[in-house]
């Protein structure tokens, strides 16, 4: 079994490579090259590591939210009751089965879970809040903070 490599296994060369594939990853080899300084074919060779490797997870797509209609995003925070811990499973396969949470986050802290939720109007993350979460009985308190704006920021900065 090939073992993950950790951050301290990446040198500079990957790292500009994932940072330049979390901005474009159906960038050509011949980009990614020029980006790194060098040849397509050894760019070729360290990104099939980094898939193999399990460092890349994944190539997935950004979409615009507000291109699928979804106008109003929020990170909405839950805090689960205390004895109710055997339930977190139940509840974690809720929130992947809904539609509108985008992702979601178990947390260690103040907070077991932070949502992102996606919806298409204001009525849509109220409705999520107080007929979804805050009927849960495992629910002890949400807290909710509407997002503006979204940026992701580079792996190496």
């Amino acid at each position: 079994m090939t073992e993950k490599p950790n951050r301290s296994s990446l040198d500079g060369t990957d790292v500009r490579l994932l940072d330049e594939l979390r901005r474009d990853a159906r960038a050509p080899l011949s980009r990614l090259a020029t980006a790194v300084g060098l040849a397509a074919s050894t760019v070729h060779a360290r990104v099939s590591r980094l898939v193999s490797s399990g460092v890349i997870r994944r190539f997935t797509v950004d979409v615009d939210p507000a291109a699928l209609g979804y106008d109003t995003e929020a990170l909405v925070s839950v805090r689960i009751r205390p004895g109710a811990r055997a339930q977190l499973t139940a509840f974690a396969e809720q929130l992947e089965q809904h539609p509108d949470v985008a992702q979601f986050f178990y947390l260690a802290g103040a907070e077991d879970f932070v949502i992102h939720y996606r919806g298409r109007a204001r009525h849509d993350l109220r409705d999520f809040v107080t007929d979804h979460l805050s009927t849960q009985p495992i629910v002890a308190a949400t807290s909710t903070s509407l997002i503006f704006e979204h940026t992701r920021g580079p792996l190496s900065g």
